[in-house]
């Protein structure tokens, strides 16, 4: 398997070239795709290749690509299916899985399904796409990040009854030569009329068994996130008693200022907005004043943090004490206390 990738600072390519079997072994310790060997006769070598977000997938299509990427074409569908998942769109993504796939999808956290989109195109970064014709008269898309950028692409279609194949060039918008060119394919399959992400090369797209392992790797991720998180809220109440001499009433008394208004007592700009609603990273945030009031210095305060959905966006229920201690165990999803182990 071969991925291109192109850094217009400098004008530069960096090509990483990678087998079949090492790609896998790296989307599985990245907590990307699981995948099962497909028959040999059925696909061959595969690229996630990458197009940037839009407006609306066919405010990007220029006039005549359709001719060679008609509606309701396997090209059609992966052009769109690839501009979907780089512009992290989960429900315009969604539409080009088949709907086993697409079920899981559904029941992914919203991090897990961005984090699925990232890998099948191999692009961290959200970027701008443009859809035109090449000299060749098939689709090309132009995918352009802060970064650099790419050009895909896809020929035609290799039909047999319900399955096809595409092969893709991938290239370096500033290669005159030709020399980054790079030659893949993917396949799709047809489910009840609708073209459907099948396969990268010689592999299956399998979601559902890929939830499992997901659901452990994540897990790690957001239960440290967490952690963090609680560390910044403390840091920020502490902040804002430092300034206005007494504890907020809420997180939400924490959060960001409307636009074009100062930070005050009641929006003083100490979180993000996400943290100051409590809710963040798969986890829910309580914030409680420990004492009879919330003025003056002596007020003392306490959080915890317990996951949104048990087991699949976290297991451990944090619990921050009176004295700043942070304890961490695992109560089902209920909340924590001053009794559990204490955390770094």
């Amino acid at each position: 398997m071969i991925w291109c990738g192109f850094n217009q600072k400098g004008r530069t390519a960096t090509v990483v070239v990678l087998e079949t079997t090492l790609m896998l072994s790296m989307m599985l310790a990245m907590g990307g795709l699981r995948v099962n060997a497909m028959p040999q006769q059925s696909a061959s070598a595969a690229v996630s290749a990458s197009v940037m977000v839009q407006e609306t997938v066919s405010a990007a299509v220029g006039a005549g690509s359709e001719v060679a990427a008609a509606p309701g074409s396997p090209g059609a569908a992966l052009r769109d299916a690839l501009v979907a998942a780089c512009s992290q769109s989960q429900q315009e993504f969604a539409n080009f899985l088949t709907a086993r796939n697409s079920e899981t999808f559904a029941r992914l956290t919203p991090t897990a399904r961005v984090a699925l989109m990232k890998r099948f195109v191999l692009l961290n970064q959200v970027g701008k796409a443009s859809v035109t014709m090449s000299s060749s008269g098939r689709p090309l898309v132009r995918c352009q990040t802060p970064e650099g950028a790419a050009e895909l692409q896809i020929g035609g279609a290799d039909e047999t009854d319900n399955l096809a194949f595409l092969p893709m060039e991938v290239r370096d918008p500033t290669d005159t030569t030709g020399s980054s060119v790079m030659h893949v394919k993917m396949g799709l399959v047809r489910e009840r009329g609708e073209w459907k992400l099948l396969s990268l090369g010689l592999v299956l797209l399998d979601l559902p068994s890929l939830a499992v392992e997901w659901d452990a790797a994540e897990i790690d991720t957001t239960e440290r996130q967490a952690i963090d998180e609680m560390k910044a809220i403390a840091d920020a109440v502490e902040a804002y008693r430092k300034k206005y001499a007494h504890l907020p009433e809420s997180l939400d008394r924490l959060g960001p200022a409307t636009r074009g208004a100062n930070a005050d007592a009641d929006t003083a700009g100490l979180l993000d907005r996400e943290s100051a609603r409590g809710a963040k990273n798969g986890y829910i945030f309580r914030y409680v004043i420990a004492g009879a009031s919330s003025q003056g210095a002596p007020a003392k305060f306490e959080l915890a943090a317990t996951p949104q959905v048990y087991g699949r966006t976290g297991r451990r229920s944090f619990f921050r004490d009176a004295s700043g201690g942070l304890h961490g165990a695992d109560h089902q999803g209920a909340v924590g206390g001053e009794t559990d182990p204490k955390v770094e």
